[in-house]
């Protein structure tokens, strides 16, 4: 066995694939109790053997392809941290605003900000630096909204849900993921 983990990815799929395609059932390793002893490996039930062969090597290395892809998830989307929320930090000395009930939160991840406005009727924000793209809002249980981000960075959602929402942006030059916060 060479090196592990592998160098490259071709190798680690190659070397997975050949793992998953053994569907036969791994050994009994727990302790029978003292009046039983495990079944060998070759006797089990006809119903679970025909479960086996049902759900064969492809489906494992579907599945098995499908975890593979999620290992850089992190790395392709930088997380922007809240650096400014008006619910809780003090409004910068010298700007006035009305006493309205808009709640304003900046995110930052290197150059990039997400800079958003949360109001009764929805959010609307500006990426920068400005490009179009798209931008989709989740919550824990999954995406809630996805819209088109224009030329200038512009972008507008409905109203969030309770409870923590992401917002992910996606343009050309960069991919960013918001901080998790509750906006209601």
């Amino acid at each position: 066995m060479g090196q592990w983990p592998p160098g490259d990815d071709e190798a680690l799929l190659g070397e997975l694939a050949e793992a998953l395609r053994d569907t036969g059932p791994p050994p009994d390793e727990t302790p029978a109790p003292p009046d039983e002893s495990p079944a060998p490996r070759d006797e089990f039930p006809a119903a679970d053997a025909d479960e086996l062969r049902t759900a064969g090597p492809d489906e494992f290395l579907a599945a098995g392809y499908a975890a593979f892809s999620w290992r850089t998830v992190d790395t392709e989307l930088a997380i922007a941290e809240l650096t400014f929320d008006s619910a809780c930090d003090p409004e910068p000395a010298g700007l006035t605003r009305s006493a309205g009930s808009a709640r304003a939160l900046a995110f930052h991840a290197g150059p990039v900000v997400v800079a958003i406005e949360v109001t009764g009727t929805g959010i609307i924000g500006q990426l920068s630096p400005a490009r179009g793209g798209r931008i989709v809002a989740r919550t824990p249980r999954g995406p809630y909204e996805e819209v088109a981000v224009d030329a200038v960075g512009f972008f507008s959602l409905g109203p969030p849900p309770p409870g923590p929402v992401q917002l992910q942006a996606r343009t050309a030059d960069y991919a960013v993921a918001t901080s998790w916060v509750p906006l209601r």
